[in-house]
């Protein structure tokens, strides 16, 4: 489901100016993403993030409390930079190829 919400954002942001209509979908995936990988034992999250984690849910609680305070330069940096290191951490606890791409406004 994480995986999910972030896929759909990356697709949502990939390439495209960032007007605010792409920033709310961006913003709107990302704190859907790390309210799931919330949802994950604490242990497992500092296994996946270590202190990374108190960053995520710090970027998570902006959003979602104090949204109109969202930089789009900030944004697209995290998309840009730090969304990629997040899917190959969360690939490769899967056991999955972290290159592999999912599709899932096609359902695969």
């Amino acid at each position: 489901m994480a995986l999910t919400h972030v896929d759909l954002m990356r697709e949502d942001g990939q390439g495209r100016v960032m007007d605010q209509f792409v920033v709310d979908a961006v913003c709107m995936r990302l704190s859907a993403g790390v309210e799931v990988l919330n949802r994950l034992d604490a242990s497992v999250r500092t296994g996946l993030f270590g202190d990374s984690w108190t960053f995520m849910w710090g970027m998570r609680n902006r959003i979602a409390h104090g949204y109109l305070l969202i930089d789009p330069a900030i944004i697209r940096r995290t998309l840009e930079t730090d969304i990629p290191t997040i899917m190959r951490q969360i690939h490769r606890a899967l056991g999955e190829d972290p290159g592999r791409s999912r599709n899932p406004r096609s359902g695969g």
